[in-house]
């Protein structure tokens, strides 16, 4: 999967279901919340004050990890 700051949370999790407790983990509950499947990662950074490269390369990190 190549991931963005377009990629959506939705997205992320229907890829790497795992994901859901790395993003849990960094104080973000996106899959539990109504709307955050279809927040981009740009978004869901932007709504919990995080920089979104800085999240990107973390997620990325987990990924390859």
């Amino acid at each position: 999967m190549r991931l963005n700051e377009n990629t959506t949370i939705g997205e992320l999790l229907d890829a790497m279901p795992e994901m859901k407790d790395i993003l849990a983990s960094l104080g973000m509950h996106c899959s539990s919340c109504a709307m955050g499947r279809r927040e981009t990662i740009a978004q869901a950074a932007e709504v919990h004050g995080m920089d979104v490269d800085d999240l990107i390369e973390d997620l990325k990190g987990f990924m390859e990890g």
